[in-house]
């Protein structure tokens, strides 16, 4: 194919162009934000080397000579969307910081629905990546651990996120699917579960139900999961991540 290479490379070491011939017609930003267009509008099925090509108006092979893998136009849209990330000035509370990046992160997997599955540290080390990466660590400034620690810390906070939101995307789109409301669906459900609690078999349920808490507050159990999280790792708590070796 041309334009591949014969051992592996990281697309970001590879010049954009050389010193020599005409001017690219397009840039890297070009090619990530025609991908990105595409996976927001019908899914990241629907990303391709020739639908990209289509998207810029320009032939298929001769992408490849910007982006020689269809692995690095994954890489370049990762990047591109983890430009929208916000670095604000860190408050000095490591935790109520982590929970801020955690709920950004959220928002914009839910902007971009495909992204939870492209995560990978494969990606770790874009530049948009590395910006934020400092930027964690910048908001682990007050945290009292070593850097590896760190560095699990917010991997652990990205891997609930991602996992949570790709389970409710994943919900959301099920529910879509079905050929009655949503509602409906519920109802139905919910009188079969009653039918089976109501046997005596499983008491523990009839309790659980008995309690009604009322309707599920679902950010508040996203933020309860990510404190949870952060609870490891808290040198002020006995048993945390940091002091349990």
């Amino acid at each position: 194919m041309a334009g591949r290479a014969d051992v592996p490379e990281v697309i970001w070491a590879r010049p954009e162009r050389t010193g020599r011939g005409p001017r690219p017609a397009f840039s890297r930003a070009d090619i990530a934000a025609a991908a990105v267009r595409i996976a927001d509008a019908r899914g990241l099925d629907e990303v391709s080397m020739r639908h990209v090509a289509a998207e810029l108006g320009c032939g298929t092979m001769s992408l490849y000579n910007y982006v020689p893998r269809k692995e690095d136009l994954y890489e370049l849209m990762v990047d591109a969307v983890g430009g929208e990330h916000e670095l604000w000035e860190p408050a000095g509370d490591w935790r109520a910081d982590m929970v801020r990046v955690a709920e950004q992160t959220r928002a914009l997997m839910y902007r971009h629905p495909w992204l939870p599955a492209l995560m990978s540290p494969v990606y770790g080390f874009s530049p948009n990546a590395m910006r934020y990466l400092e930027h964690c660590l910048a908001c682990l400034d007050s945290f009292d651990g070593t850097y590896g620690t760190k560095f699990e810390l917010i991997a652990l906070v990205n891997g609930v996120v991602t996992t949570y939101v790709g389970n409710e995307l994943a919900t959301a789109e099920r529910v879509r699917a079905l050929p009655w409301s949503e509602e409906q669906e519920a109802a139905v459900r919910i009188a079969y579960l009653g039918g089976r609690v109501a046997s005596g078999d499983y008491p523990r349920l009839a309790a659980a139900f008995a309690q009604d808490a009322g309707p599920i507050d679902l950010e508040a159990v996203f933020r309860r999961a990510v404190q949870r999280v952060l609870d490891g790792f808290d040198p002020s708590r006995e048993g945390s991540a940091e002091h349990s070796d």
